[in-house]
């Protein structure tokens, strides 16, 4: 058996550390891990895919089109550039918010990413959307979103690996000053998880969707984890009830 997963962005959101991350934590748990990044540009904005293939059966590092079992796109374009690689069945999680490109910005068309979220929501079932700059609103900047996405894409059933693997990773890899806030995005995104799973069960992958979130927190994560899992479930209310009305 093996799970691929494809990861792709643009050129500075830290889609190349979070596959680092997913890499590094499937060797430390003995789980075979071959992994590869393509990089279209070597600048800020330019596209980045990065391949993470898990399990003994992945004999090479890049994902064949239509093989990739979860697509985590930090650019609502690049998950419809890169929606080929995605398997019948596969999910996505995607970030709403855009990176506009140069050519944007030199004649504005009016890009803001959501005909690409709305044909994402016309083709995959199992799909997640998330707005990093809201997600990330806590932490500071959205920069923190490629640690907060691997939370989100824990608590919401689509990986195998625990709580405590993860957060063992982001300590001895992430650079010591960085360590806490990373972890905390970690456990933002485990709250958004579970709430995205409850709220839509068939995106898990069978056999993963178990109470990993709330497993040995220490108090402080435990606090930060129920608040926004409280506020996420909030939103979602109001917006139901709105849609009712």
């Amino acid at each position: 058996m093996s799970y691929n997963i494809l990861l792709c962005g643009v050129g500075g959101q830290g889609t190349v550390l979070a596959s680092k991350l997913l890499a590094a934590t499937a060797c430390k748990t003995g789980i075979t891990v071959h992994s590869a990044e393509t990089i279209g540009m070597a600048q800020r904005g330019g596209p980045v895919t990065s391949h993470v293939r898990l399990g003994e059966d992945a004999y090479a590092p890049l994902i064949p089109k239509k093989k990739a079992d979860l697509i985590i796109a930090f650019e609502p374009a690049e998950a419809v550039r890169n929606l080929g690689y995605l398997k019948k069945g596969g999910a996505v999680i995607v970030n709403s918010s855009p990176i506009k490109p140069v050519t944007e910005s030199l004649h504005p068309a009016g890009y803001d990413g959501s005909e690409m979220t709305k044909y994402l929501e016309g083709f995959v079932k199992r799909l997640v959307v998330v707005d990093a700059d809201d997600l990330c609103k806590d932490l500071g900047s959205a920069k923190f979103f490629n640690v907060a996405v691997l939370g989100l894409a824990l608590g919401a059933g689509l990986l195998s690996f625990t709580k405590e693997d993860m957060l063992s990773t982001i300590e001895t890899t992430v650079k010591e000053a960085f360590a806490e806030i990373n972890k905390k995005a970690f456990i933002t995104g485990l709250a958004a998880g579970e709430a995205a799973r409850q709220a839509n069960p068939e995106l898990a992958v069978p056999g993963e969707a178990r109470e990993m979130s709330k497993r040995n927190l220490t108090d402080e994560e435990e606090k930060h984890f129920l608040a926004v899992k409280e506020e996420i479930e909030e939103k979602r209310r109001k917006a139901a009830e709105g849609v009712k009305s």
